[in-house]
């Protein structure tokens, strides 16, 4: 990696621990703005850059894509991502529905993009930033944390030092846990079943999340390929049936899958590998510590019902970049007290808000009974007849509610 000439190899601005979206992501938005950083991950690139290694896909809201925009990676995921046009929430596929389709001038909501494609574009940005220091393949064996600073000594025998440590691993952070950050959690009992299909018909860019008893079940729509149309769909199960399900031969999934979705799509005619994840819901009220800032899943990770948890993640980068650079105007070291606190303050209330509303939709729409699911019906088609209230829900959707920083408006800071 190429290090720039007025800085020790072994130093940065900001260390950051975990390479993957968040955090390869926060380095390309720092090297954006001057500042610099070291990435420690223990990642083999080769495997997880492998079409198997994760069947996921995202769905990238618009605000987040500006902010890939003007830090330079969309042109890597040009042509990968397929417009979200509307979205459509039913209650099962009882009369009762809820659409947003955005005005024309307002463009897509989101893009759908396969999580390999996303992690492709921001690790080869991060790796080939200026000021950027990717090192995958190694590990931090201990990090110490200290009124001048911080230092991480590496398995490799290095030690690097920097002003701000960043915690980027996930959802299990050891780093979190270190510090000592106190988290909320709990279990929904319940996992995501994580498949692409191939349909007859056209998804017309429109993504779908139907509600059931037993979980929702969301179609999302991706680019064709040369087999034809395809979505991505993330089924919730009960827990004790993931592996039953995953044990189902392709046809006998896809007729279940089919009936679902009441053959609107048509015939289903492919399956991609099939994974499963369990579902949880995690909150850490305080994200900041002595020369600390959490980012991504080590803060925050919420059911994946409103398809925001990869763009809550990309807020915090746009957020801790603001910070970090307006505090570097004003003479401040990324560590600075003064820069976590107002980091703190700024995506405190938004994440418990948006993790808290996730968690309500979950629990609202896992109601069993024909009384709850009318009553559901009901608001679904009320909320569909006010345009000032569907505007508020495509403003959260698009990650453009509450004070949005620069980077999610397609400004530099």
């Amino acid at each position: 990696m190429a290090q720039t000439s007025d800085r020790a190899p072994n130093r940065a601005d900001v260390l950051i621990l975990g390479g993957g979206l968040v955090g390869s992501a926060l380095a390309v938005a720092l090297d954006a703005h001057g500042i610099s950083s070291i990435v420690i991950d223990p990642a083999d690139p080769v495997k997880i850059l492998a079409a198997a290694h994760d069947g996921r896909a995202s769905a990238i809201a618009s605000a987040p894509y500006r902010m890939f925009e003007a830090i330079g990676v969309a042109g890597r995921l040009a042509g990968q991502g397929c417009p979200i046009q509307g979205i459509r929430v039913s209650d099962g596929l009882a009369p009762g529905k809820l659409d947003f389709e955005p005005d024309a001038e307002d463009g897509a909501l989101g893009r759908m993009f396969e999580n390999r494609a996303l992690r492709t574009a921001l690790l080869t940005a991060a790796q080939v930033a200026p000021l950027a220091d990717v090192r995958m393949q190694t590990r931090a064996v201990s990090v110490e944390r200290g009124r001048h600073g911080v230092a991480a000594l590496l398995d490799s025998g290095k030690t690097v030092r920097a002003d701000l440590l960043v915690a980027a691993e996930g959802r299990n952070s050891p780093t979190r846990e270190a510090a000592g950050l106190k988290v909320a959690r709990w279990t929904y009992d319940h996992a995501a079943m994580i498949a692409t299909i191939g349909h007859e018909r056209s998804h017309e860019n429109i993504a779908y999340e139907i509600f059931y008893a037993q979980g929702p079940f969301a179609i999302l729509p991706l680019v064709d390929d040369e087999h034809g149309h395809r979505s991505a769909i993330v089924w919730t199960v009960k827990g004790n049936q993931a592996a039953a399900m995953l044990a189902l031969s392709e046809r006998a999934y896809l007729a279940e899958a089919e009936k679902r979705m009441g053959g609107f799509l048509g015939k289903l005619t492919s399956l991609s590998q099939r994974s499963s994840y369990p579902l949880g819901f995690h909150h850490a009220a305080w994200i900041t510590g002595e020369r600390l800032a959490l980012v991504g899943d080590a803060a925050h990770g919420i059911h994946p019902i409103a398809g925001q948890g990869v763009n809550v993640g990309f807020r915090d980068v746009a957020t801790l970049v603001e910070v970090l650079v307006e505090g570097k105007r004003l003479g401040l070291d990324c560590g600075d007290a003064q820069l976590l606190a107002r980091y703190q303050r700024w995506r405190g209330l938004d994440t418990f808000m948006v993790a808290a509303a996730t968690d309500g939709l979950t629990r609202l729409f896992g109601i069993p009974g024909e009384l709850p699911a009318a009553i559901r019906r009901f608001g679904l088609s009320a909320v569909d007849k006010l345009p000032p209230l569907k505007r508020f829900f495509m403003a959260e959707a698009r990650g453009e509610s509450g004070d949005v920083p620069k980077l999610l408006q397609g400004l530099e800071v």
